[in-house]
C-alpha cells in the first residue's frame, strides 16, 4: 500500500479519452511558447490531469532563456500525467545553465527508463524513451482480477507517473506523444519478473526497458508476484495481454517457482501443456512467444556450487521450446554460472539480505534467497539480453548502443556498481518463494 502510505489517498477514476500530446515547461522562469507551465507547487489532481505527487520538496529554478529553467530536488520526486491506456514516447530536456546534472528516470512501478544521464554546465540534452500505460480493463464487462495491493500501484491506473532521481536531477521540459507503431515486448511471469513496487526488492523485468531504443520498442510488464501459469490464466492476465497484443509483438513467458508447489502439476505433463496453451494463444494473434527458464534460487552446496531447487521444470521448458520451435532464453543455466561466479558471500548482495535498522521500517533481518536487490535484477537482465542476442531475435538490433557485453562468469562487482534507490520501502516479502 505504498501509494497510500507515501502520498496519501488519490482518487483515480478510469476515464475514456483520446490519446493526446503534452508539452510541459518546468521551473520558475517564463513559459516557452507552445508549452504548459509547471511550477513546484502544482500538485496532481484528477481535474488538472497533471502535477507533482506530494512527498518530496521540489525546487523550481529560474533561467533567463525560455525552457532552460528547471525543477530539481535533493530527494526523488514524482510527476504524473493523466493518460489513457497506450504506448507513449516521452522526451525530456535535462540540464542546468550553471552546473552539472545527473538524472535517472523511472516510470510507473520503478521501471528503469534512463540511467544516470550526465550534463555539463550550460549543456542541455534531450533524451527520449518509450513507455506503456495500461489499465485492468479488458472489455466493458471484463477486467483483470487485481490483488488488493495492486490497486495502489502506479501501473494499473489512468496516469503515467515519472520518478526523477540520482545525485543532481534537473528536469527542464517534458513532452509526451502517442506511439502506435512501436513493437511491444510483453512479459508474463512472477515475482522474479514483475515491476517490484518497493525497495529493497527488484526484478529483471523492470530493468529491461532502459536497454531498448526509444520509439521502436516498448516493454509492457504484466508479471505479478505469486503467479503461476494457472493463476495468470485464472486472473485474466493472459486475456488482458491477448486483448492488446499485435502481430509481430513478443510475449516472454517465465514461470516455475510457484508452479512447482502445485502437487497436481507435473513438469513434463501439466506444466508443458500449459506452456503450449500460452504459445498457441500468442501465435493465433500473430505474435511471437519466447520461453525463459527460471533462474536458480541462492542455494549453495559445501563446494560453492548451486543446488537445483526447481526440479525438472526448467528442463520441461527446454523440451517445450524444442517441440514447439519457440526461441528459448536459458536464464536458468546463466544464473547458475552467475551465482557461482559471485560465490556464497558476494551473491548475498544480489538478493535481498538486509540487516535490521539499515532501512526505515525494517526491524528484523531479511534473508531472502529468492528475490533480488536492484543489483541482482540488473545482473539478471543482462543475462536476458545475452539470451535475446543468442536466440537471434529481431529485437536484438534495437538494443541501445551502450548495452554492455555481458559474461555471467565475470559479473560486475557490487562495489563498482551504482544505482539510485527509490523512496518506497517495505519489509514484507513478495508473494512466492
Amino acid at each position: 500500500m505504498f501509494r497510500l502510505a507515501f502520498f496519501g489517498i488519490l482518487s483515480l477514476g478510469v476515464t475514456t479519452v483520446m490519446a493526446q500530446s503534452y508539452r510541459f515547461d518546468f521551473g520558475a522562469g517564463p513559459v516557452a511558447r507552445g508549452y504548459t507551465k509547471v511550477t513546484p507547487e502544482m500538485q496532481y489532481t484528477p481535474e488538472r490531469g497533471y502535477g507533482f505527487l506530494p512527498g518530496s520538496p521540489v525546487q523550481g529554478l529560474y533561467a533567463v532563456r525560455y525552457i532552460r529553467d528547471y525543477v530539481t530536488s535533493t530527494q526523488p520526486f514524482f510527476f504524473s500525467v493523466k493518460l489513457p491506456e497506450g504506448t507513449y514516447d516521452v522526451k525530456l530536456l535535462l540540464g542546468d545553465e550553471k552546473d552539472v546534472s545527473y538524472t535517472t528516470v523511472k516510470a510507473e512501478n520503478r521501471r528503469l527508463m534512463l540511467e544516470k544521464v550526465e550534463t555539463k554546465p550550460r549543456k542541455f540534452v534531450w533524451k527520449t524513451f518509450t513507455v506503456n500505460v495500461r489499465t485492468a480493463r479488458i472489455t466493458d464487462t471484463d477486467s483483470v482480477r487485481l490483488k488488493p495491493r495492486e490497486k495502489d500501484y502506479f501501473q494499473w491506473d489512468d496516469q503515467l507517473t515519472f520518478e526523477f532521481t540520482d545525485v543532481l536531477p534537473k528536469v527542464a521540459a517534458l513532452e509526451i506523444r502517442p506511439n502506435t507503431k512501436a513493437q511491444t515486448i510483453y512479459l508474463a511471469g512472477n515475482s522474479t519478473v514483475v515491476d517490484q513496487a518497493q525497495e529493497p526488492y527488484a526484478a529483471w523485468g523492470q530493468m529491461i526497458p532502459r536497454f531498448f531504443k526509444p520509439e521502436k520498442i516498448v516493454v509492457a510488464n504484466h508479471a505479478e508476484s505469486g503467479e503461476s501459469l494457472r493463476s495468470f490464466l485464472a486472473e485474466k492476465r493472459l486475456a488482458k495481454i491477448l486483448s492488446v497484443i499485435k502481430p509481430n509483438d513478443y510475449l516472454f513467458i517465465e514461470f516455475a517457482h510457484n508452479d512447482q508447489k502445485q502437487n497436481d502439476l507435473q513438469p513434463f505433463v501439466g506444466y508443458k501443456d500449459l506452456l503450449k496453451q500460452y504459445i498457441k494463444a500468442v501465435r493465433e494473434k500473430g505474435a511471437k512467444p519466447v520461453l525463459v527458464t527460471s533462474m536458480h534460487r541462492r542455494n549453495f552446496d559445501q563446494q560453492g556450487r548451486i543446488i537445483n531447487t526447481l526440479g525438472d521444470f526448467p528442463e520441461a521448458m527446454r523440451q517445450t521450446a524444442k517441440e514447439e520451435n519457440v526461441p528459448l532464453i536459458d536464464l536458468n543455466a546463466m544464473s547458475k554460472t552467475l551465482w557461482e561466479a559471485l560465490g556464497p558471500q558476494d551473491s548475498e548482495k544480489a538478493f535481498v539480505h538486509v540487516a535490521a535498522g539499515t532501512l526505515p521500517g525494517v526491524t528484523k533481518d531479511i534473508h531472502d534467497n529468492t528475490h533480488f536487490s536492484n543489483y541482482g535484477a540488473y545482473l539478471l537482465v543482462q543475462c536476458v539480453i545475452s539470451g535475446i542476442k543468442a536466440a537471434q531475435l529481431d529485437i536484438a538490433s534495437e538494443l541501445t548502443e551502450d548495452t554492455p557485453a555481458f559474461d555471467p562468469a565475470r559479473p560486475t562487482s557490487y562495489e563498482r556498481w551504482k544505482f539510485p534507490a527509490s523512496p518506497f520501502i517495505k519489509n514484507v516479502k513478495p508473494d512466492g518463494n
